[in-house]
């Protein structure tokens, strides 16, 4: 499985930014999909996640300003994020699983997201 991200980049405090990330290769059987990031000197940490039958996950510090949605018939799953902070300065992580509720298995490149105050 290959999982290609794009969408991050440099945004002032506020703004927002659209991740997407793309799944292709041994797809059959993929169930969750969603996003972590990892901060400067920081562990990497679950940003939101979204089964195949759409329930979803998100980390208490970006709940009503992230959405996360899916397209199963195209294998691709975004992240919309609004009213960014500096804290969410991070590199994001595409990554998808065979479990539901398990961990991710396969990981995309990072994509780096700057927000500026």
């Amino acid at each position: 499985v290959q999982l290609v991200a794009s969408g991050g980049g440099l945004v002032q405090a506020g703004g927002s930014l659209r991740l997407s990330c793309a799944a292709s290769g041994d797809i059959n059987g993929l169930d969750v999909m969603g996003w972590y990031r990892q901060g400067p000197g920081m562990e990497r940490t679950l940003v939101a996640r979204i089964t195949r039958g759409g329930t979803k996950m998100y980390a208490d510090s970006v709940k009503d300003r992230f959405t996360i949605s899916r397209d199963n018939a195209k294998n691709t799953v975004d992240l919309q994020m609004t009213n960014l902070k500096p804290e969410d300065t991070a590199v994001y992580y595409c990554g998808a699983g065979r479990a539901a509720w398990g961990n991710f298995d396969f990981w995309g490149q990072g994509t780096n997201v700057t927000v500026s105050s």
